[in-house]
């Protein structure tokens, strides 16, 4: 389960180098909702027993939360069989480190990229010649974080060992092959959290949490799958409600067309009865006209608009001249007598018709030819 988080980590390095810090917070987050016997169980907790060899003994201890708990010392050669004998059975399945000093180890710090966290290890290996005084077939080294820069940098620190160093830490013949690591003491004395120990020579223990993890994924695949054919039922669902909509609407976008259609079509007569209505002078303006340009020798009997023309009946003393007097009108234009002119019944006024074309006051009064000649 660790090394599947690890993987996991990794592959949020390459993708984004920048999610290290945001991966680290949310398995933090989630991890701190678990009791630490749970934590241990699954494989999450930091905690891991802690040998440190000393001058005829070896300190036995218990590493949690970076913590470094001694509990008794044993004495040396120990035998991976002596510490089972004497180590509670609660901590019996934590992996097993021993500790190398703080002087047996050469730490550098260095700035890396972020995008350079999923590969920290290998990149660093090409780096022992260049940043300490061993070469790489010399020494194991290790890699930790320290600080992810708000600049998208790492600053880490590489801790190098000598191999001999490191496989001679407890007895070869007995210890081979029963550590999970060899960590290293900073100059306080508390571990640095590392691994030396090159995973070759760690002990290979089968993984409690395989069965679940195949078991888990078998469901995580049966959930998914039906998750799709739920998702796929719902899209089929929600086409067939979109399709009955999409008619629904299609009908009464048609109903509407059609409405919009008939009133744009009553608009458009009533605009051409406007239009011609304006297109002609009115009768009071024509009768308004008439009083300004005929004397008082001249009565109408009959005034009729029809057509775009007007005709006028009536009598007058001086129906000959009644054409030059109505030209110039911006209300009609060609006025012409038609017919003969016949005495009238009074004194010496004549009868006489008379006819016009009407043109449109209004448009021509617009365009500045209301006073134009015809």
């Amino acid at each position: 389960m660790t090394a599947m988080w690890q993987r996991l980590g990794q592959m949020g390095a390459r993708i984004a180098p920048g999610a290290g810090g945001f991966w680290v917070w949310w398995k933090r987050s989630l991890l701190s909702w678990l009791p630490q016997s749970w934590q241990a169980l699954l494989g999450f907790s930091d905690a891991r027993v802690l040998l440190v060899p000393g001058l005829g003994d070896v300190q036995l201890g218990i590493v949690q939360e970076g913590r470094f708990q001694p509990l008794q010392a044993l004495p040396a050669p120990l035998s991976p069989a002596e510490l089972e004998a004497v180590l509670p059975a609660r901590w019996s399945r934590l992996p097993r480190f021993a500790l190398l000093p703080s002087t047996a180890v050469l730490c550098k710090q260095l700035r890396l990229p972020a995008a350079a966290e999923a590969r920290m290890h290998d990149v660093l290996g090409f780096e022992i010649d260049r940043q300490t005084p061993f070469i790489a077939a010399q020494a194991y080294h290790d890699v930790r974080v320290l600080q992810r820069r708000a600049d998208g940098q790492l600053d880490v620190e590489l801790v190098v060992a000598p191999r001999g160093q490191v496989e001679n830490l407890l007895p070869r013949d007995a210890w081979q092959g029963q550590l999970d690591g060899v960590d290293a003491a900073s100059a306080s004395g508390e571990p640095l959290a590392v691994n030396l120990l090159p995973v070759a020579l760690r002990r290979q223990r089968k993984d409690p949490m395989q069965r679940l993890d195949r078991m888990l994924l078998l469901g995580s695949g049966v959930l998914l799958a039906l998750a799709g054919w739920q998702l796929l039922d719902n899209r089929q669902q929600a086409a067939t409600q979109l399709a009955v909509q999409v008619d629904a609407a299609a009908q009464r976008a048609r109903a509407v067309a059609t409405q919009r259609q008939q009133l744009q079509d009553l608009v458009d007569g009533q605009a051409f009865f406007v239009q011609q209505r304006a297109a002609q002078p009115g009768a009071t303006e024509l009768i308004n006209e008439l009083s300004k340009r005929l004397g008082d020798d001249t009565s109408l009997e009959k005034l009729s608009i029809e057509s775009g023309r007007m005709q006028l009946i009536g009598l007058s003393s001086s129906a000959s001249s009644l054409v030059s007097t109505l030209e110039g009108s911006p209300l009609w234009k060609t006025p012409s007598l038609t017919g003969v002119l016949q005495t009238g019944s009074g004194g010496g006024q004549e009868r006489f018709t008379l006819s016009a074309e009407l043109r449109g006051a209004s448009k021509e009064v617009a365009n500045g030819a209301a006073t134009g000649s015809p």
